[in-house]
């Protein structure tokens, strides 16, 4: 079956009536509002809704992914798919490399196990300015950035038969 090319344009407005579920990590609170502002004003535009739950930091996020979803499809609710939002900076010890690497496979891995559509909205940066400069909505608006990703593997599953 022949999926047809949709721009992303055409799939952000094509949400309405999903719901989503947004997990934010707030270790960096003012990056973390930033995030999450886009992402709610872009499911805003797609016409979907979403449930957020917050978590301490960029490590929680898979596992908080994996209970809720968990607990939606038991309760016959499932989410239309899931946004991570959170931001792990740099600092002068390895930690950074193992938060960085071990969400974004955990994340991966959750969204290939399941096959749910997910945005990965954990910025990986250098510095505080970097995580800014990405977060704000009115600039790198990576928050958005991963709403419509998560919207737009939604939308294919959807034409593609594959949600269950």
């Amino acid at each position: 079956m022949a999926i047809p090319r949709r721009s992303l344009t055409e799939l952000d407005q094509n949400a309405a009536g999903a719901h989503f579920l947004i997990v934010e990590a707030r270790y960096y609170d003012s990056i973390g509002a930033m995030l999450l502002a886009g992402a709610k004003a872009a499911l805003e535009r797609a016409r979907a809704s979403y449930e957020l739950v917050s978590v301490p930091g960029a490590l929680e996020i898979p596992i908080a992914i994996e209970i809720a979803t968990d607990q939606a499809k038991r309760a016959g609710a499932p989410f239309a798919g899931a946004i991570a939002l959170g931001c792990v900076i740099r600092g002068e010890t390895y930690h950074f490399e193992i938060v960085a690497a071990e969400s974004a496979r955990a994340l991966m891995q959750l969204a290939v196990a399941h096959k749910l559509p997910l945005g990965n909205g954990i910025l990986t940066v250098d510095t505080e300015a970097q995580a800014e400069e990405r977060a704000d909505p009115d600039r790198g608006d990576k928050g958005g950035d991963a709403a419509r990703a998560a919207i737009a593997l939604h939308c294919l599953a959807r034409r593609a038969g594959a949600l269950s």
